[in-house]
Order: C-alpha cells, then sequence, then structure tokens
C-alpha cells in the first residue's frame, strides 16, 4: 500500500480535510469545492484533539493562521500551496512566529526575517501553521515530542515535531533539517514520506546553522506527490511531478558496513522490500560497497564536531548555564578536541567519496537501504541511532524514506531509497516506482 494508505490505517480519522494531502487539498480550493479556512480549522481541531498526547508543537499561530486563509479564499489562486496548512521546524526563522532552536536561550526570540525556505513557501500560498518541537539546536538533547503511534516511543529527532505532526495529521507539510538523520529517521519512526534532498539544494538562509558542509533542509508528506510540489515550492523552481518511469529501475541494496546494529524487524524490510522490487520487475544487485567509504561515518561526526563550537560560540560565551549537559559534553566539549587539520582531511574523504559514488551511480538508479534499525525504541531521552543516516548526508545524496511495515511493537518501520547527486526528481520517480510495486 502507498504512505497515505498506509497512515490513513494507522489511525482512526474522518475523512475531514485534515486527511487529505497537499495536492488534494490545492486541486478541491481552485475547484471551488473547499476553502482554506475549512483545511485550516480541521487542522486546527485535530490538533485540540491530539496534541495534549503528540506534543508536537512549540507555537501555534491558531487566529493567524485563520486569517492569512480568510485572505486566501477572498483573492486569486496564489500558488502551487494555495491555502495548504505547513508547519516549520523551530530551528527555522519565521518573522511573525517566535523561533526558540529548542533551547531556553531563545525563548523570546523573534526573527526579523522569514528564513528563505519559508518565505518561498508563503509566497506559494501555504499557511505557517506554526513552529514544531526541535532538539536543542538540532542536536541530541530531545524536546517533549512523543511518538504518535505509540507515546512512549520517541519519535526520532532532531526535526520530532514535524514528523510526529504530520504523522498524526495535524498539519499535512512540514519542514525538517539533516545534518546527521534528523529528516529520514524521524520519517521512518513515525510511518511518513521524508525527504532528504541533494546538500545545497533548498537554500539554508535563515536556518540557525549547525555543520556548514552538512546542513541540509528537508520535508515531511504523506505522499510523494506532495513531495514534488513541496519540493518546487521550497527550492523555487517549476513544478515537476512525479513522472513513470519508461523501464523498472535497478536498485542496488546496501546495508552499510553497520549492519549488525540494525534490528530484526530492520532488515526484514530491506530483505522483503527487495524480494517485492525484483518480482515486479526491478533488477536487484547487492551494492559492494567500496573500502574506501567504510571510514566515512566517523568523518561525518568530525564534521559535525568540528563546526560545533564555532557554530555555537556566542550561545557557549554568553549562556553556557542554559545549555545542556549532552550538547556541552557531546558537542562542545567533543569538537574542541578537534583540530584544523581533522577537519581538513574529513572534507578531502567527502570529496573522494562522492566522486565514487557518482560513478558507481552508472549502472544503477538507486540504493535500497535503511533509514533506521528498526522501530523506534522506548523512551523520551533519546532520539534513536542515525547510524544508517550519516553516510549519505556526509556525501550529499538525495534520500527518500516510505512507511513500509509494522515491527513486533507495533509501531512503522520504513524503508530508504538514496540517489545520485542532483538527481533528485529521478529519485522521487523511482520511489514512486517502488510504492506501486509494494503496494
Amino acid at each position: 500500500m502507498d504512505a497515505a494508505q498506509y497512515l490513513l490505517l494507522s489511525f482512526t480519522t474522518m475523512s475531514t480535510p485534515n486527511t487529505l494531502t497537499a495536492t488534494e487539498i490545492a486541486r478541491q480550493i481552485d475547484g471551488g469545492t473547499l476553502t482554506a479556512e475549512a483545511v485550516v480549522r480541521a487542522h486546527l481541531d485535530r490538533i485540540n484533539q491530539r496534541d495534549a498526547e503528540v506534543l508536537a508543537w512549540s507555537h501555534l499561530a491558531r487566529e493567524a493562521a485563520l486569517e492569512c486563509a480568510k485572505v486566501l479564499d477572498r483573492g486569486p489562486r496564489k500558488g502551487l500551496l494555495h491555502g495548504v496548512p505547513m508547519g516549520v521546524k523551530d530551528i527555522i526563522d519565521s518573522f511573525d512566529q517566535p523561533t526558540t532552536y529548542g533551547s531556553p536561550i531563545y525563548k523570546k526570540h523573534q526573527p526579523l526575517a522569514d528564513a528563505a525556505t519559508v518565505a518561498l513557501a508563503r509566497n506559494a500560498g501555504a499557511i505557517l501553521l506554526g513552529k514544531t518541537v526541535t532538539t536543542e539546536f538540532a542536536n541530541r538533547h530531545p524536546g517533549p515530542t512523543r511518538n504518535p503511534h505509540n507515546p512512549a516511543h520517541t519519535p526520532g529527532g532532531s526535526s520530532s515535531g514535524s514528523a510526529a505532526a504530520v504523522a498524526d495529521f495535524q498539519v499535512t507539510l512540514a519542514t525538517g533539517t539533516q545534518t546527521g538523520g534528523s529528516v529520514i529517521r524521524p520519517a521512518a519512526f513515525c510511518g511518513v514520506i521524508g525527504y532528504k534532498p541533494t546538500f545545497g539544494h533548498f537554500p539554508v538562509a535563515g536556518m540557525k546553522a549547525n555543520t556548514e558542509w552538512l546542513d541540509t533542509i528537508g520535508a515531511y508528506a504523506r505522499s510523494l506527490e506532495d513531495i514534488a510540489l513541496f519540493r518546487a515550492a521550497l527550492a523555487g523552481i517549476p513544478h515537476r511531478p512525479v513522472q513513470k518511469l519508461e523501464r523498472p529501475p535497478r536498485i542496488a541494496i546496501c546495508f552499510t558496513p553497520h549492519k549488525d546494529e540494525m534490528q530484526p524487524e530492520g532488515i526484514a524490510a530491506i530483505e522483503e522490500a527487495a524480494a517485492s522490487l525484483a518480482k515486479a520487475g526491478a533488477e536487484v544487485t547487492e551494492f559492494a560497497m567500496p573500502p574506501e567509504l567504510f571510514q566515512m561515518r566517523e568523518a561525518q561526526k568530525t564534521l559535525s564536531a568540528f563546526d560545533g563550537p564555532r557554530a555555537a560560540a556566542d550561545d557557549v560565551r554568553r549562556h553556557d548555564e542554559l545549555l545542556s549537559k549532552s550538547f556541552l559534553e557531546d558537542k562542545i566539549a567533543a569538537g574542541n578536541k578537534l583540530d584544523y587539520a581533522a577537519w581538513a582531511a574529513a572534507q578531502k574523504l567527502g570529496e573522494r567519496g562522492r566522486a565514487i559514488m557518482n560513478a558507481r551511480f552508472t549502472d544503477i538508479d538507486a540504493i535500497l537501504t535503511a533509514p533506521a534499525p528498526g522501530e523506534a525504541p522506548l523512551g523520551l531521552e533519546r532520539t534513536g541511532n542515525a547510524t544508517f543516516n550519516l553516510l549519505w548526508t556526509y556525501l550529499w545524496m538525495p534520500c527518500v524514506t516510505l512507511p513500509f511495515d509494522r515491527g513486533p511493537k507495533g509501531l512503522p518501520v520504513g524503508i530508504q531509497f538514496v540517489g545520485r547527486e542532483h538527481e533528485d526528481a529521478h529519485l522521487l520517480d523511482v520511489a514512486s516506482w517502488a510504492q506501486g510495486a509494494l503496494a
């Protein structure tokens, strides 16, 4: 089944506007069978019903969202996302709503301008419903958000609120960010579609920096068509709907060198998906990872650690007492132990890695791999293992995760497709073909 069907079966919901995809909302508003105000009210009703348990939002702009919807209803069609509610991760600036970066340091912070992606989405007619919970500075210290499928389990991080809100039908689209695994892993844990584009694909102006050479804004949705729509708005490019492939894709299975860290349900998902794709006509092979890539997980960690103290220099200098122990120890202290030579070596290794991977994509269309070890782990103290995202983030490759199955605890288990750098549109086409084959 496709992602939208999967999610609709996951919760007991009525056929209300908040269960529609963004593509459907835009189409119905354009056709006059739905209003933006009705869409916003349906989402706010869902939030009223559920968010006391899920805790996905750091700020809700109820009245502003309703007023924006009324204005849109009175005027002509504004753009691709006309009347579609969106959530914005609270690490990304908004001129009319607080942006706290998940830290008490910024609890009263009000930016003077929208981040580029927020402005582009609003230009396309999106309605900013509110800011979604992030971990502290999009790092490890979690916020209050819970997994909507079971509140005792983490929703993942650092884009906790965005993934949970989309999964729980509280918002139709949402932004996330990924420096390690912060878009893809929460999507897998919450059972929604997550998209991390090629590095640099979406403008990062107005996002609080973490690691300059890795930070990537991504997106959450409940359909791949919505991802294509959202992608066009956030990148400021013409809309290209998902295309039908002319031939079945060539898929390479890759568990990375860290298969021993996977849960049985995660391994089973990849193996079962691969078998189904092969049965549907895909050419499925094993991806023999070049030895040069084995050390790249650590290289990603080096880049992230080295940049940490520099990105947070002012926060540490003036407000160290308001920073979490985990941030000070895992990010700042660890980063201060590294020197420039280590950072430069990690940069050069990344250049070689990207060249290697681009060459390998001459005979494959996508890599099938794990987005996470398996189900979301129990507890809210940690956001889960990002091991299976680090390599692809480090190599700047586009990634899409799809809901696939349920694990032994009844929680979502996803699969991930990784594409060639800058071939994001083709990756969405491959993912769409796979989604149909797995239905």
